[in-house]
């Protein structure tokens, strides 16, 4: 998979250095030609000789080459690369990748290339949940970059959680998508359901839920990246449509979710149902603004369109239609109930009682279920990685059915 491919691997300073030794070695058993790019900081965790050995290059880390005073070309290098790897990436090398600050070699490099990039981050807890990281990440990843998500486990300040840098084994895999010279669903048309939606009251209030859409923007995230035409029609949500996209729809109601759905259905490969409809409306909306007038008020509701459902009966042969079900008790039973009713193909699961899965966070945790029962189980992961997982189903399924 890796044979002839020229990958730069970016060491910053962390204690995660270490593996880059491993993942060097088997970069280049898979037969990739490996260029290791460190910074200063780098080498107080591991040596250029050990890297330099394993990979039988020269390691750079200058932008002049203290010996002869040859340049070392950063455009060339940029040219030069399939790929190029920042693993370990420290939060003060994102930040820097975030804002265009250029200081070293390896910055010079990431500015100058033309090829996919991907982060590997690594840093202690605190660091990787701050705000600020939390945005750099989010920023690299609208640039058109691919982070891999620390993985979470005892870390070297002795705390526990997410922070860790995914093992060189997970990451060589990684790398072979990113450079599999066919895309997953390449040219598919995807439509997407994303975020709450508000069901009016009156000018002023709505009903609505907790979704903040986080999870279907992921999966729009994971189809552009594998090559597909993605239209994501979104309730409200602060969030920003994935670069690329190519056909972004803002909606408010339910019933405005399910025009726009189903005047996109019938062109659709594949659909994903992630968005959190309100189950029921007012029956009637007030014109103007409703006064405090007494201690209680009464609001008669009635039942929205199921827009699942009724796109499930005109599902076609050749469509794969992919539910979600959130639950807090009878979790499996009712996931397979809704598997068979709405004509899913698949449905993703998650729980309520699974602490930072689902509404609001970063990570999500999920069962997925197939018409023959369950297919995949998640540990607690970042939902970007959990969009790669749902999409690696769906290949699955869709490769069966072609």
């Amino acid at each position: 998979m890796l044979q002839g491919k020229k990958i730069i691997l970016g060491i910053t300073g962390s204690i995660a250095a270490y593996k880059t030794a491993m993942l060097t070695r088997l970069l280049v058993k898979a037969g990739a030609e490996i260029q290791v790019i460190m910074t200063e900081d780098a080498k107080e965790f591991i040596t250029p000789l050990t890297l330099s050995t394993l990979s039988q290059k020269p390691v750079l880390s200058n932008f002049v080459k203290s010996d002869s005073g040859e340049w070392n070309n950063h455009v060339d290098l940029g040219l030069w690369a399939d790929l190029i790897l920042i693993a370990p990436a420290s939060a003060n090398t994102i930040a820097k990748c975030a804002h265009g600050i250029c200081d070293n070699l390896l910055l010079a490099t990431y500015l100058s290339a033309k090829c996919p990039i991907a982060f590997a981050p690594a840093m202690d807890l605190d660091m990787y949940k701050h705000p600020s990281t939390s945005e750099n990440l989010k920023k690299l990843e609208s640039f058109g970059n691919i982070v891999i998500h620390a993985a979470s486990g005892e870390l070297a300040s002795g705390l526990e959680g997410q922070g860790r840098m995914q093992e060189p084994e997970y990451l060589v895999k990684e790398i072979e998508n990113i450079l599999s010279l066919k895309k997953k669903f390449k040219g598919k048309n995807i439509v997407i359901t994303a975020g709450p939606t508000q069901e009016a009251i009156d000018p002023v209030r709505f009903i609505g839920n907790h979704s903040s859409g986080k999870m279907g923007y992921a999966i729009a995230q994971s189809f552009l990246n594998e090559g597909a035409k993605v239209t994501l029609i979104s309730g409200p949500s602060s969030l920003n449509p994935p670069s690329g996209i190519t056909n972004f729809v803002k909606v408010n109601s339910a019933q405005e979710m399910y025009e726009e759905a189903e005047k996109n259905y019938i062109e659709a490969d594949i659909v994903v149902f992630s968005a959190a409809v309100a189950d029921y409306r007012p029956r009637s909306v007030a014109k103007e603004k409703i006064k405090k007038k007494a201690d209680g008020m009464t609001i008669e509701m009635e039942k929205t369109i199921d827009i699942a459902k009724a796109l499930g009966l005109k599902k076609q042969k050749n469509q794969l239609n992919i539910g979600f079900a959130l639950e807090t008790e009878n979790e499996e039973v009712n996931a397979l109930n809704k598997l068979k009713n709405k004509n899913f193909d698949l449905i993703v699961l998650n729980s309520l009682r699974d602490e930072k899965a689902a509404f609001g966070h970063n990570t999500n945790k999920i069962k997925i279920f197939g018409k023959k029962g369950l297919l995949e189980e998640s540990e607690l992961l970042a939902k970007s990685e959990i969009a790669n997982i749902i999409l690696n189903q769906i290949h699955k399924l869709s490769s069966k059915n072609e």
